[in-house]
């Protein structure tokens, strides 16, 4: 496959020349961490994005979709407040997106269209502007090309680490690197798409391609993720390309490795799930086509009792042939097959004898181990004799994450 052309290298979002970013405390967030981050982008950088469908979104969401079909793509920096998610806040959120994305322009003297704006944190409660605006010139002090670390720390909510990778390969005479950072953990089943995602390239690709490419990207993994299946106000994913231009036949390259850095961000952030103990895979094949695959894959992974039942180490793989079959996706149960790691428990529609002890240990191994994202618990499913595949990330579900989100905001 083209993205074994890719290897990690270190720096984050700025990992790609041109780049520099910034994270600093600016009171934002009563924890006293990092809230504010800004990326900035070279001049001529092409901006592309994927937004929540949600009908209750935020005014960033319009602004940033605004500014980017007014301008063709074409974009400077995005400043990322946490804390805030100045989501239905009425005229309020658009005046003080609007006021926090020209003061940004002021300190950096670009235009106020080239600069966009992320927020996260709780719905209803607008930005602090008498603690952001005075943090702008600071901000925008800090930034420097080795900044990648300390802006995917600034983006975090209830996160517990920072997800960020970057990638590095030579396609023809490039050398070219990619560079992400996200953060979500709760509020996790994005339909773009509290997920917010930032990608960086060092080559310069045409904007019609480029959008084409991240929306194929962000189908294969920021959307094929859920933790809870509650979809956010603020989901959002901006990518941004700039350099000398990539010709066009390695262009499928460049979107494999897009790929590989995605689904990395995408179940760095479905392990980091609110209370999570475990990531977990799902693997569908067979299936007529692969929309219907994914779409089964989706509803298993974001399944309520699916996630419980891996929580508890329990094999109940009744769960998982039940959520298949409300997937809404046909298939002949006569045909289906199940694993759970390496353990098969269906054939042919027909329930197999197999250890329960040996599979609650392999899940329970892999809950009781670290954030490794290749230690995750693997479910595969054969629905028929189709071509179809489609694979999706879930975590377990358990107490903490009713805790945590009991008392968000008390």
């Amino acid at each position: 496959m083209a993205s074994s052309l890719w290897s990690p290298v270190d720096g984050g979002i700025t990992a790609p020349a041109g780049f520099c970013a910034a994270g600093i405390k600016a009171g934002l967030k009563a924890s006293g961490k990092p809230d504010l981050a800004l990326l900035l982008a070279p001049e001529g950088a092409v901006c592309a994005g994927t937004f929540t469908q949600s009908e209750a979104r935020a005014a960033c969401i319009d602004l940033c979709i605004d500014r980017l079909n007014l301008s063709s793509g074409r974009a400077r920096a995005v400043l990322i407040n946490s804390g805030h998610a100045n989501a239905c806040t009425g005229d309020r959120g658009l005046i003080d997106s609007l006021r926090a994305t020209q003061a940004v322009a002021d300190v950096l003297g670009l235009s106020a269209e080239e600069v966009l704006i992320s927020s996260t944190g709780v719905i209803g409660v607008p930005i602090e502007m008498s603690r952001l605006l005075p943090a702008i010139e600071p901000l925008v002090e800090a930034l420097n090309p080795e900044g990648g670390l300390a802006a995917a720390k600034a983006i975090l909510t209830t996160d517990l680490v920072e997800k960020q990778i970057a990638l590095q390969a030579d396609l023809g005479e490039h050398s070219v690197c990619i560079g992400g950072m996200a953060k979500g953990s709760g509020m996790i089943h994005p339909n773009m798409a509290t997920m917010l995602g930032f990608i960086s390239c060092d080559v310069g690709i045409p904007l019609e391609i480029w959008q084409g490419m991240i929306k194929r990207v962000v189908d294969r993994s920021f959307n094929s993720i859920s933790v809870d299946g509650d979809t956010s106000t603020n989901d959002s994913l901006l990518a941004f390309a700039y350099g000398t231009p990539l010709e066009s036949q390695y262009w499928n390259d460049l979107e494999a490795g897009l790929t590989v850095l995605s689904q990395h961000l995408a179940r760095a952030i479905s392990r980091d799930g609110e209370g999570a103990t475990c990531l977990f895979e799902v693997q569908i094949e067979g299936a007529e086509n692969n929309v219907c695959a994914k779409k089964m894959a989706r509803v298993i992974s974001s399944s309520s009792l699916v996630k419980t039942a891996i929580h508890g180490c329990d094999p109940n793989w009744g769960r998982i042939v039940a959520a298949a079959g409300r997937s809404g996706v046909s298939f002949q149960l006569e045909a289906l097959s199940l694993w759970m790691g390496p353990y098969q428990v269906i054939q042919g529609g027909q329930p197999i004898p197999f250890d329960r002890d040996e599979v609650s240990t392999y899940i329970r191994h892999r809950i009781e181990g670290s954030y490794l994202l290749d230690d995750c618990v693997s479910i595969r499913l054969v629905v028929g004799l189709g071509n179809g595949t489609g694979i999706a990330w879930g975590c377990d579900l358990s107490q903490q994450y009713v805790h945590i989100n009991a008392d968000y905001t008390t």
